[in-house]
């Protein structure tokens, strides 16, 4: 039961964190430029946009250093930014009280010496054993 309401938390708690992420996200960053429905059926891949391209003459030593530079700092801050954001996935309250649960339950049935432990493990494989299967009987009913 404790497996169950943990897998189900995880389940609510990122699904409202990808809708947080849905709602909070600028779509005027993603279109730089307004593509018309007829840009879009000639050139669906948008292979023919001027793109600021460097000349190979512009590109120097020092050049090559600051853009690496730069994109390594976007990667550190874009991890840390993704990493605060994707907090209330796994700190939610739901998950908490799931694996308190669980635990409880561990506890409760040791102490009262009904614990068996191949049983309880089997239990808690359930859960993951069966999203297994889905995953690939669904994948296999998709290839058809």
């Amino acid at each position: 039961m404790g497996s169950l309401f943990v897998t189900l938390a995880s389940f609510f708690s990122y699904k409202r964190n990808v809708q947080n992420r849905l709602s909070n996200l600028d779509l005027s960053k993603q279109l730089k430029d307004d593509r018309d429905k007829i840009d879009e059926i000639d050139d669906p891949f948008d292979l023919h946009s001027e793109n600021e391209e460097i000349s190979k003459e512009e590109l120097t030593a020092q050049k090559i250093k600051e853009i690496i530079k730069e994109e390594k700092t976007k990667v550190k801050r874009d991890s840390f930014k993704n990493a605060v954001f994707s907090a209330g996935g796994f700190v939610s309250i739901y998950r908490i009280l799931g694996y308190a649960t669980l635990v409880l339950g561990f506890f409760a049935l040791n102490n009262n010496k009904i614990l068996l432990p191949i049983p309880f493990l089997i239990g808690l494989a359930i859960v993951p054993i069966s999203v297994l299967i889905s995953k690939i009987t669904l994948k296999s009913g998709e290839d058809q």
